[in-house]
This record gives C-alpha cells, sequence and structure tokens, in this order.
C-alpha cells in the first residue's frame, strides 16, 4: 500500500490540474478533444503506451503499461464528457483523472511483476457510450478485470443498473389546412399523443423495475397547420436485458399501434447506443471496499447499494469481463448527480482528494489481482457462473 499511496501524494498536485482544467473545460461526448489530449500526455509521461482513435473513435485512447512478463490484463476505465449546459455535474473530470492516477500508480511497480495494466479512455458515457462498440467489436476480450469509480454523495458498493434503450418514434403524416380542410390531412402529431396514452396504459403491466419516460421533439409548427411531421423520445429500461428487450418491444407496438390509427407512416430508430444492466463481480467489489477501509474509509461508511436506478455504458463492459463500479463520496450534501450543485463539488479541492482515495483503492486492487492468481480464479470462476 505505501508505494501506492506515495506515488499519488508524489504526482498528486499533477493529478489535480489535469482534473481542474477538464472541469473548466468541459466538453461533449465525442468532443472531449482537450480532455483525451490531456491524459494522454498524463500517461505517457509515465511511460504508459498510447494509441489513440480506437475503434474510429478519435477521442478515445488505450494506454498500456507491461510488466516484466506477461500475465493478466487489468484495465481501469476513463470517461470524461461532459453534460449540457451543466458542465461536469457527473464528475467526469475526476473519473478520468483517476483511472490514469490509480493505474500510474500502480505502474511503478510494474517492472517487478508479470501482467499489464490498461487505461481506456472511454468517451460520451451520457449519450452513446463508447464502452458500447468497444464490447461489442472486442476490444475489451483480452481482459481479466475492469474497474472505475463514481463521486457521488456517500460512498457506495458497486452494485447494478438498469438496462436502457433510447427509442425514437418519427411520425410522417399529410399538412393541410387545419379549418379550411382538415378532412385533407393526416395528424402525425395525433400518432405521437396516442403513443404516449399507450405506453400509459402499458404502465400498469410492466413489472416494478421498469422505467419508460419520453419526451416530444416535434410536434408540428403552427396551430392552423395539421402536423405532417412529428416524433418522439423515449428511454426504457429495466432491471435485466432479456426482460428490457420484451418490454421494449411492447413499447414499439404502441407507436405502431398509434401510427396505424393516425394513418401516418413510422420509421423506429435508436437516437443513442443501448445499455445492458450492470453485474457487479462481488469477489472484486469486496477486495476494492476492503482496500479502500485501508485508506481510512471506515466501513460502516460504505452503503450497500438500494437499486441501480441509472444506466450505465459500464453494463456492457461488466457483460464482457468481471467489473465493478463503485461510489466514491466527495461532498457532505446531498446533492444529486446532474445538478449545479453536484458540478460545484466535482471541481472542488475536496471532490479530488476525496477521489484520490478510490484510485489509490484501485490501484492496489489491481496489483491484488496480479499478485495473488487465486483471487483472480475466484473473479474469473464468479463471472463465468454469472454468464455461462
Amino acid at each position: 500500500m505505501d508505494h501506492v499511496t506515495q506515488t499519488l501524494e508524489k504526482w498528486k498536485e499533477d493529478f489535480y490540474k489535469i482534473s481542474e482544467y477538464i472541469g473548466n473545460h468541459p466538453e461533449l461526448g465525442h468532443e472531449e478533444f482537450k480532455a483525451s489530449a490531456a491524459l494522454v500526455e498524463l500517461l505517457k509521461r509515465h511511460g504508459f503506451d498510447v494509441t489513440t482513435g480506437i475503434d474510429g473513435i478519435p477521442t478515445s485512447f488505450e494506454a498500456v503499461y507491461r510488466g516484466r512478463t506477461p500475465g493478466p490484463h487489468i484495465a481501469f476505465m476513463a470517461e470524461y464528457d461532459a453534460l449540457p449546459g451543466l458542465g461536469h455535474a457527473c464528475g467526469h473530470n475526476l473519473i478520468g483523472t483517476m483511472a490514469a492516477a490509480a493505474a500510474i500508480a500502480a505502474s511503478k511497480s510494474m517492472d517487478e511483476r508479470s501482467g499489464s495494466l490498461y487505461v481506456y479512455g472511454t468517451p460520451a458515457e451520457e449519450t452513446r457510450g463508447a464502452k458500447v462498440p468497444f464490447s461489442d467489436n472486442g476490444i475489451f476480450d483480452h481482459l481479466d478485470a475492469a474497474m472505475m469509480i463514481h463521486p457521488y454523495s456517500h460512498y457506495e458498493k458497486s452494485g447494478t443498473s438498469l438496462a436502457m434503450d433510447a427509442v425514437q418514434f418519427s411520425f410522417e403524416g399529410k399538412s393541410s389546412h387545419a379549418a379550411a380542410s382538415p378532412e385533407k390531412g393526416i395528424n402525425a402529431l395525433d400518432a405521437v399523443i396516442n403513443t404516449f396514452n399507450s405506453i400509459n396504459a402499458l404502465r400498469q403491466h410492466v413489472p416494478a423495475d421498469v422505467r419508460i419516460h419520453g419526451i416530444i421533439t416535434e410536434g408540428g409548427q403552427a396551430a392552423n397547420i395539421v402536423p405532417d411531421y412529428a416524433e418522439a423520445r423515449f428511454y426504457v429500461r429495466a432491471g435485466r436485458r432479456r426482460d428490457l428487450d420484451e418490454i421494449t418491444e411492447k413499447v414499439k407496438n404502441c407507436a405502431r399501434g398509434a401510427s396505424l390509427a393516425a394513418g401516418t407512416t413510422l420509421d423506429i430508430s435508436n437516437y443513442e447506443f443501448s445499455y445492458d444492466d450492470m453485474t457487479t463481480n462481488e469477489t472484486l467489489s469486496t477486495t476494492f471496499t476492503n482496500r479502500l477501509v485501508e485508506t481510512g474509509v471506515e466501513l460502516s461508511a460504505v452503503r450497500e447499494q438500494k437499486d441501480g436506478g441509472g444506466s450505465l455504458d459500464m453494463g456492457n463492459v461488466s457483460h464482457v469481463v468481471p467489473s465493478i463500479h463503485p461510489y466514491i463520496q466527495i461532498t457532505d450534501e446531498d446533492y444529486a448527480c446532474h445538478t449545479p450543485g453536484f458540478e460545484q463539488a466535482a471541481r472542488s479541492r475536496r471532490g479530488f482528494d476525496d477521489m484520490l482515495k478510490g484510485a489509490a483503492a484501485m490501484a492496489m486492487t489491481a496489483l491484488d489481482l496480479l499478485d495473488q492468481p487465486e483471487l483472480l480464479h475466484k473473479v474469473k470462476d464468479e463471472f463465468n457462473r454469472q454468464h455461462g
């Protein structure tokens, strides 16, 4: 533990400057050129071999530090995209920096170990998360374990998240004068409204963990013109991907029925990537929690996760490789993520210092996996039971 904490302390101000820089220059998903470049430069300076533009995504990267001989591949996931109008109100400035800091801290003893450490820069978690195509296209297949930590208003163990589909319904009708010749029009907005009504009826007949919420993105241009085009977007979520697929099809049927009733044509598409549910590897999670306690965090302060209310592209990773996604407290205020208060906490010195504890715990967990073959075997055996 000492060499990890010593490394983090030695380079702490460098890490803070990176976190502060990313926090002060928020960039939306797939536009994170400054954040990505800053993290890449930091990792290169500490001896990592870095490849940018992974899987054709310009602001992504893969950084690797190889040990003395081949061995397990352990990864830290870095996020660094911001939110529209709210900046880093989800704390991705901390997430990206702490992933790099954890890898750097662990790398300083890799010359006497077998294995490799990886940092993956994964853009656009808030929208079209890069972890989805990376998981689908085999980028993570070589990994033995993957970790990331998220800032929050309290400490929380890695748990679950909701699988999510982002579905868009585009209805095309026929315009006409709404007063002089309404019979000649086909009202696309009627189809959207009836879609909402049908989905509201569907809510009575879905499991308790299902969440369906949507907005009308286009609904016409003027009150005296029958809308010839209308569009709605929905997030459909459920606790498990296998359940969500069935629910999403029912939601699509609501739109199909509404389109038929209104006489429109209908196009169904996904406006963002679909996220799978997060499946935590409990063996890996316990190891991380034990290491977090060694940094000075009271075990009693680390809560069990009550439920997975949001959706993460880390969920897709967890179906490919043993994974964890714990939460680290960065504020005493009960701020929710995606709020101005949380954005201020994520850019505070207190927030950075607390996330550094998470970086230390991640680094030590990675070294445990490299040093203890029996631990890694337990981690992978649990993963195989979950996904076999």
